[in-house]
């Protein structure tokens, strides 16, 4: 019998769990662990609540969760509650799925300043994540700025035009669609240091801002290349590119129309955010220019109003101790997923917050590969057993996959007309709901 925990619920770590019981069928015993009393990870508090198709693939992690060799153990924290060595006496192989649930800084000066929000605390907030439900950003201001030229920027973006309406469907959670009912945002700036070329939007995010029904996105020609420079690009990128050609084509008696705009500020490197009273009133912004793919500051400053910031420039993963770590990387130190004998990592954990939810699954088939080749027949570790041994000498409150599915059915219960569920946003509440 071979014993696998695996530290996160995410995407990576159920596609890591299927992988194992596929590789192993019967002769395999998985635990997965998370901090949370619920699974799925950033399918549940990252993923836009307005794009629900995409949380489905939950149900193809619900069915290995399901299966009798992979069990769920929730409200566990590793680090705290139980350590890594603690898990290596136990399991053949620990296997960490944490992905990168902290937002990288930019290092500027004024990044303290009230309502300079990372991206993983504002989705967080939206989402009803219970480590940032009680963020409370100011939307009273007019101007909102958001930093960063990928997907996450306009989500957040979107989220931030959207009306009551537009969320039908939607799981945002109920503090936040009331927050964003009495915002008084009419313009949102994306800043991006590269220009159109550059981006890492997708098309079908991009499209969605042609959608909204109160706001309209904004592109100025100038910062456009020559439409033949278009050719290079691979297919999706150039797609995405027409589409801010698009934007830019719309009449300027079209943004008069709408109660808010969504610009577009290529070609700009935030370089401080400027307040007074302890909060965020503007930003210091450097104009650059693209040399051999890179941007290069000019030296030409200007100020873009800011009443909120939104920070979207990518994410780190958690160090946890005796795991090294690799600092600058923000993941995990390793070589192809191995960290040191025993201990193994995979998907954001690994190769830093790169890639779709789907580049989690050949990556969870890789590093079972990893795990087999060095494992063998596995060995005479206690696995599930021993961990239950420990955890009721420790008094630890586990959560099981089952505990998960009636806290989803009182969530499904306590939903808003047309919404999916109602999310409990603190752990206590959680808990009670399994009972």
């Amino acid at each position: 019998m071979r014993h696998i925990a695996i530290v996160g619920s995410g995407p990576a770590g159920y596609y890591t769990a299927e992988a194992a019981a596929k590789h192993w069928g019967d002769d395999v015993r998985v635990d997965v662990f998370d901090t949370l009393p619920v699974p799925y990870g950033l399918i549940r508090t990252g993923v836009a609540p307005d794009h629900q198709s995409i949380k489905k693939v939950s149900m193809r992690y619900e069915k290995t969760a399901l299966t009798d060799n992979v069990r769920f153990v929730g409200n566990v924290e590793i680090g705290r509650d139980i350590s890594v060595g603690d898990l290596q006496e136990l399991y053949d192989a620990v296997i960490f799925a944490t992905g990168a649930p902290h937002d990288r800084q930019l290092g500027l000066d004024g990044e303290e300043l009230g309502n300079v929000i990372g991206s993983a605390a504002f989705v967080g907030w939206y989402n009803g994540h219970p480590q940032f439900a009680s963020l409370a950003p100011d939307l009273s201001g007019k101007h909102a700025v958001v930093v960063g030229m990928g997907n996450v920027a306009l989500d957040v973006a979107r989220i931030l035009s959207k009306t009551e309406a537009e969320f039908a469907g939607s799981d945002i959670v109920s503090h936040a669609l009331d927050a964003l009912k009495n915002s008084n945002i009419e313009t949102i700036t994306i800043l991006g240091r590269r220009g159109p070329h550059q981006i890492m939007m997708t098309p079908k995010e991009l499209g969605e801002l042609m959608h909204l029904e109160r706001a309209s996105p904004q592109v100025e020609k100038d910062d456009l290349p020559p439409e033949g420079d278009d050719a290079i690009l691979e297919p999706g990128l150039r797609k995405s590119v027409t589409l801010l050609r698009d934007f830019a084509a719309i009449p300027e008696s079209i943004h008069g129309e709408t109660p808010i705009t969504i610009g577009f500020d290529f070609f700009a490197n935030p370089k401080a955010f400027l307040g007074d009273d302890g909060k965020v009133k503007a930003v210091e912004v450097e104009r650059t220019t693209i040399e051999k793919g890179r941007a290069i500051g000019t030296g030409e400053t200007y100020e873009i109003p800011a009443d909120i910031v939104i920070t979207c420039i990518g994410y780190r993963s958690s160090p946890i101790e005796g795991v090294p770590f690799d600092e600058r990387a923000g993941r995990f130190a390793n070589d192809e997923g191995r960290i040191l004998p025993g201990l193994y990592c995979v998907g954001w954990a690994k190769r830093g917050p790169t890639g779709t939810i789907g580049t989690n699954r050949p990556d969870g088939y890789g590093v079972i590969d990893l795990v087999a080749q060095d494992i063998g027949n596995g060995s005479r570790k206690r696995g599930r057993d021993g961990f239950d041994e420990l955890a009721e000498q420790r008094g630890l409150d586990i959560v099981t996959f089952r505990d998960w599915q009636k806290i989803e059915e009182a969530e499904a219960a306590a939903a808003r007309d047309g919404s999916p569920r109602e999310k409990f946003v603190d752990i206590e509440s959680m808990i009670a709901a399994r009972n």
